[in-house]
């Protein structure tokens, strides 16, 4: 029997600018739920209500800390990590920035803390935006797993991931590592 040769398929990566690019000549649109990760464009899924509810909880609760002036919080906006990525968390604490970031989106040397809420999508979440996150340093990362009913805290980064995981459950606390004075039940977060 002889054998076929397979045709060799490459993927071809964007990069961050040439994303921006599709979307001002109209090929993706503003209201298009898609983020850029590792020079893939990736559909993002409807957002249910518990999750929809679960990011405003959060974001009342980290408020105070925005407030203060010592964070931006970023709610649902992109992140640049390097050429080929640009992802959209459901929130972000940013060292602050007189401009708010006008000029630029905030790179991984920016962001302080970056919650992921997860209802569908918890599996995609936990194996590539994470191991994302870490390999761009960012330094702490919260999974809010709402079909565990239960938050994952991701801290001390490096290339092969989060050196520090920690399951946090109903009844427990939680903290952002950059203002320990910040403590929540992990009611106040999944409700």
């Amino acid at each position: 029997m002889r054998k076929v040769a397979q045709p060799l398929v490459v993927r071809r990566k964007f990069t961050v600018e040439e994303y921006h690019r599709l979307s001002k000549a109209g090929i993706l649109r503003e209201d298009d739920r898609v983020e850029l990760i590792d020079g893939e464009i990736v559909e993002m899924g409807p957002v249910g209500a518990r999750h929809a509810a679960t990011v405003k909880r959060i974001r009342n609760r980290l408020t105070p800390i925005e407030s203060s002036g010592r964070a931006l919080l970023s709610v649902q906006d992109p992140i640049r990590l390097g050429d080929f990525g640009e992802p959209q968390p459901d929130l972000a604490l940013l060292r602050p920035r007189g401009d708010f970031y006008a000029a630029e989106h905030p790179g991984p040397e920016d962001v302080l803390l970056v919650v992921e809420v997860a209802e569908t999508s918890t599996d995609y979440d936990r194996q590539v935006k994470v191991p994302l996150y870490a390999r761009w340093g960012i330094p702490e990362v919260w999974l809010v797993d709402l079909e565990q009913d239960r938050i994952e805290v991701y801290r001390r980064p490096s290339a092969e991931g989060y050196q520090e995981v920690q399951m946090v459950r109903r009844g427990e606390r939680v903290g952002p590592a950059a203002f320990p004075d910040l403590v929540l039940r992990t009611e106040e977060i999944l409700g």
